[in-house]
Formats: C-alpha cells, structure tokens, sequence
C-alpha cells in the first residue's frame, strides 16, 4: 500500500479536511455576526468568571472524547521507551512554550510593526502562548498512525503528557504571558485548568474503568469510542460558528490578519518538528519511535488551548482568533510533516524498528 492509501485510510474525511470546515465555519459565523447580532448578544450574556458557559458546553463535549482515548495504565511502561519519550517530553514542556512566545513576539511585535496595533498584537500573542503550552493528545493518534509509528509509546507519551499538563500548562502560561505585559487573570486560568483538563480527564478515567470491567477492552477500544466522533465533530463546529459571529467585525476590518497569525504557527510547527526529529535521529531511535515523537512536539492540542483563550480573554479577544487559527492551519502543515517523515524514513536504517 502507498504512503498515499495510507493516508486515506487512516484519516477520517472530517480530519482530513479539517481546514474546509472551518473556513465554512468562519464564513457563517461571520454572516451570523454581521445579519444576526441577537446570537452573539444573547449568548454574551451566560458567562461565569468571564467562561461562556454555551461555549464551556460544547468545548467540553470535544475534550472529553479525546481524555477518553488516554489509557493511564500504559504509564506503567513509560520505561520501555525511555530515550523517545524524555526527548518528547522535553521538547514539549522546556522548548516550545518559550520558542512560541519568542518566535511570536517576534513576527507582531517587530517584523508586524505598522501592520497589527501594539495592543492587538500582544492578544495574538497570548494566544500563541496558549496553544503552544498545550501539547497535541487527540490528533496525535492520527498523525503516528500516518507514519506507523509505535502505537504502545504514542499512548505512552499521550498519557505522561496529560499528567504533566496539570501541574505545568497554567504555570507556564502565566509565566510566559507575565513577561509579554498581559495580564493574568489567575482565578480564571486556574478555572480553566480545572473545568477543560482536569474534570473531563478524571470522568475519562472513571469511565474507562466502568466501561472496561463490564464490556471488556476491545469493546471499549472499538465501539465505545466511536460513538462520540460525531458528537465531537458537531461540537467542535458549533464552536467555531460562536467564535467567529463574535470575531466577525474583526476579521471582516483586517483579513490580513488571519494571515499574519498563520506565518509564526506555522514556522513553530516546522521548527518543532525539525528539533524533534533530528534529536531523535541524533539518539538514533528507530523511525517508528522518531516519527511519533517528532509529530506530537509538533503538532497541539488546539480545543483546550481554544477553551482557555475563551476563559481568559472573551471570544472576541484577538488571543482567541489566534488560538482558532491554529485550528485553521494545524491539519495542512501537520499533513505535510506526515510526508517529510514518510519520505525520509531510510535515513532511520542503522535501527531497526
């Protein structure tokens, strides 16, 4: 089979065109915002500690699928793997959050100059921020399943990943957003951390249980899950239609913008990807282990980073659109990194797999 079938195979339609559905999603949220100001009005009005409660609704049915997948007795192996995961792990938590800050203050501060107000630049900043302390736990399975990699270390390292975000994602937020002159709202931010990673994970874990000891692995694995793709897929839609009513004026003032957000994501998700995996080539792990690795620094985990952004800055805040462009790109750049991985899998030879 091509690398090509593969990729058809392995990714849903959804997935695959990902970004389609939220440029349709932009448009309509757009045309709601500018035809049917009543939606966003109305929705404005259930908040709670500045988290919209509709949003908070639909953003956890997203998340909750994704904690699902997380299998936490698989930490139990985190030794078999050893150099693959601290290579990830540090990529991950010690490199990206900070190279994201810096690669983005550079590009709105500086090389955007005159093109983005200072203010406005310091949102997309913070968004920046958000989404790269927020590694990927969802789409990763897809990303490693395109370059068969090892499916026990993607588990593995989704699910130290999942612990680690607890303790350090709103630290590290704060810290980095500290230094951009943002303000941190920390009982908001401790909050989010709450409602968007730690209840659905802890419901996650309880369900699995339930569900394992009464219909068995497979059954969990194979029926249970796939129950909710559609549900995640609806409520990740819905979201981005709320999203962009409220950013409407914005984005119809300055489309260029979407634009500028993408170029410094996107030259973080390379850049990632090339440390990543050449430190994996450099320990001259094999290419099962390397491809994972390099594809989960690479790529986020854009619902929470959304979810948060929300609950921080509002849904018409420009950390907000920065943090949903990420969604808007996320797919076609992590696509591409699939076929460099793929085409460069012979350099990986002196190990085998």
């Amino acid at each position: 089979m091509s690398e090509t079938q593969k990729t058809t195979s392995a990714i849903s339609v959804f997935e695959k065109y990902l970004t389609v559905w939220v440029l349709l999603c932009m448009g309509i949220g757009i045309l709601i915002g500018q035809f049917l100001p009543v939606i966003p009005d109305t929705l404005s009005r259930y908040e709670y500690y500045q988290v919209s409660v509709p949003t908070a609704v639909l953003i956890w049915i997203m998340i909750f699928p994704m904690m699902l997948k997380v299998d936490f007795s698989s930490v139990v192996g985190v030794t078999k793997k050893p150099v693959g995961l601290f290579l990830t792990t540090f990529v991950n938590w010690a490199v990206k959050p900070f190279m994201m800050f810096a690669i983005a203050s550079l590009f709105f501060l500086f090389i955007f100059d005159g093109l983005i107000a200072n203010e406005l630049a310091r949102e997309y900043i913070a968004g920046a921020v958000i989404l790269g302390a927020a590694p990927c736990t969802a789409m990763v399975f897809v990303w490693s399943k395109l370059t068969n990699g090892d499916p026990a270390y993607t588990l593995v390292q989704v699910s130290v990943n999942d612990i680690i975000v607890i303790v350090l994602f709103a630290p590290i937020v704060a810290l980095l957003l500290g230094v951009g002159n943002v303000a941190v709202p920390w009982n908001t931010l401790i909050l989010s951390t709450v409602l968007f990673i730690v209840v659905p994970l802890v419901l996650a874990i309880i369900t699995r249980k339930v569900i394992v000891s009464r219909k068995g692995q497979h059954y969990f694995e194979h029926n249970f899950i796939s129950k909710f793709d559609r549900v995640t897929m609806a409520g990740l839609l819905l979201t981005l239609i709320i999203i962009f009513s409220f950013q409407g004026e914005r984005i119809v003032e300055n489309p260029l913008h979407i634009l500028l957000i993408a170029i410094p994501l996107t030259l973080q998700t390379f850049l990632i990807f090339g440390i990543t995996y050449s430190g994996a080539y450099a320990c001259k792990l094999p290419f099962n282990i390397a491809a994972p690795s390099a594809m989960i620094g690479a790529s986020n985990f854009f619902e929470l980073a959304v979810a948060v952004s929300i609950s921080l800055f509002g849904l018409n805040s420009g950390a907000t659109l920065a943090t949903v462009v990420g969604v808007l790109v996320e797919v076609p750049v992590m696509l591409l990194l699939v076929k460099i991985a793929n085409s460069t899998k012979d350099k990986f030879n002196f190990v085998k797999d």
